[in-house]
């Protein structure tokens, strides 16, 4: 997987594709932290969600230049698209628990209820022209309901997905519970 400066045609950097026992690995993490991520609070959530939103603003300008050379938006596009993210990171951080409170249902039974638990370990396949904005948009109301997420970034992108990553990993979300694999289009459909 390369990534290419679109502007100039320069090969920036190469990116292996994970193989599948890479893949497997990276996928056993990721249940092992979501089974300790589902049972903590919305408070305990959301106070490492305010953090990301936090790293998003301090580095602005460095994830606008990232997107500037691997997909060629504009810095302006790209410094909104990052403010964008820290947003939806506050915004879920603010509000899921409401969001995902259980909703009485009226039933002929004593006490129906409907609830909203977490899934498991979510699949995030997604584009290259919003590359942090598609990720967050996904990934701050996912983690926040208690799910963990793999990312499969389009191949061009690959420097956003990393630094993605250590954007929740410098704000203290448990190891695994975001990670990317690197695979081609073609070889994530196959993904069951």
């Amino acid at each position: 997987m390369q990534t290419i400066d679109p502007t100039t045609g320069k090969k920036i950097k190469y990116y292996p594709e994970h193989s599948l026992s890479k893949i497997d690995g990276i996928l056993n993490r990721a249940e092992k932290s979501f089974q300790s991520w589902r049972t903590l609070s919305f408070k305990e959530r959301s106070l490492l969600m305010k953090k990301a939103a936090v790293i998003l603003r301090r580095n602005t300008d460095q994830y606008a230049q990232l997107m500037a050379q691997e997909m060629g938006k504009p810095l302006t596009q790209g410094q909104g698209e990052i403010e964008k993210c820290a947003f939806v990171c506050d915004f879920y951080a603010e509000h899921a628990e409401q969001f995902l409170t259980p909703e009485p249902v009226r039933t002929e039974a004593s006490k129906s209820f409907v609830t909203y638990e977490p899934l498991g370990i979510v699949l995030a396949v997604m584009p290259w022209n919003f590359p942090f904005w598609q990720v967050f948009r996904c990934v701050a109301p996912t983690l926040m309901a208690g799910n963990a997420v793999v990312l499969k970034h389009a191949s061009n992108v690959c420097g956003c997905a990393l630094a993605i990553e250590r954007i929740f990993k410098e704000a203290g979300f448990p190891p695994a519970l975001f990670s990317n694999v690197f695979v081609s289009s073609k070889k994530s459909q196959s993904f069951d």
